[in-house]
């Protein structure tokens, strides 16, 4: 009897957690890689998140790089080839412009060359990870770069479309630029995040808006959304989305500081 008891609690145990829908991701956000940095805290985060389980992929929200530069860019692309998991990239502020040497155009063809699975090819893309859909918004200017983000007309004409293309799927989305500022550091607003902010609020499968930009680590929830902004190095965020699959999925956020 003992013997089959201990049986049935471990078929129960495995069942249990071959039908769980737990989701969990890692942002990185304000890496600021620099090749002069001997600390390198982009390598040592790496390693942390490389001990943990059960990552679907890292996303990088945005100033990757302490300057638009091809030899910090290939830094910091030979450190993210040591992650474990895919990874994904947001423009921010100081990763792109044109008079550098380095558009958006040029940085992304770089990271496609040197990361040979890496599939977006434009800054505003989709991707999908256990039916639950990710949308990268793009905010940055490389003609004239700037500590404030602007999002374009048609960046949120192609969002809302994205939006109505995956109606029955829960979203989120991750961009450089907040639209929600998490401290009052009036150079870094985002501009005009009004249109923004009603185009998703009417989009009841959005979730959450995570960003980063501010260095500040901050939650606020508007209706439905919450909006998760994350400070640069040593800090990054764990997130955990429990029962995905849900109307109203559970985004569980912890934020780490690098050891």
């Amino acid at each position: 009897m003992k013997k089959f008891l201990g049986l049935f609690i471990c078929f129960l145990y495995l069942t249990l957690s071959a039908t769980a829908k737990d989701l969990r991701f890692v942002q990185i956000s304000d890496a600021k890689f620099n090749t002069a940095d001997t600390n390198n805290s982009l390598n040592k985060v790496i390693k942390e998140i490389n001990k943990l389980k059960d990552v679907e992929f890292v996303i990088f929200t945005g100033d990757n790089i302490y300057r638009p530069d091809k030899k910090e860019l290939q830094g910091f692309l030979d450190e993210t080839k040591k992650l474990k998991v895919p990874f994904y990239i947001v423009l921010g502020d100081k990763d792109v412009s044109k008079y550098k040497d380095l558009s958006k155009k040029e940085y992304l063809a770089i990271v496609k060359k040197q990361i040979r699975k890496y599939k977006p090819e434009t800054p505003n893309y989709v991707f999908e990870h256990k039916d639950f859909i990710f949308i990268v918004a793009d905010g940055s200017k490389d003609v004239i770069p700037g500590t404030n983000g602007f999002y374009k007309d048609s960046v949120l004409t192609w969002l809302e479309e994205q939006l109505n293309l995956y109606s029955d799927k829960n979203v989120i989305i991750f961009q450089h630029f907040p639209l929600i500022p998490p401290s009052d550091r009036e150079a870094y607003y985002t501009f005009k995040p009004e249109k923004y902010l009603e185009l998703i609020s009417q989009h009841k499968n959005v979730k959450a808006v995570i960003s980063g930009h501010f260095d500040t680590n901050n939650e606020k929830r508007i209706g439905n959304i919450v909006h998760i902004s994350t400070a640069g190095l040593p800090y990054y965020r764990i997130f955990d989305i429990l029962d995905y699959e849900s109307e109203n999925p559970t985004i569980w956020a912890e934020l780490k500081e690098m050891k």
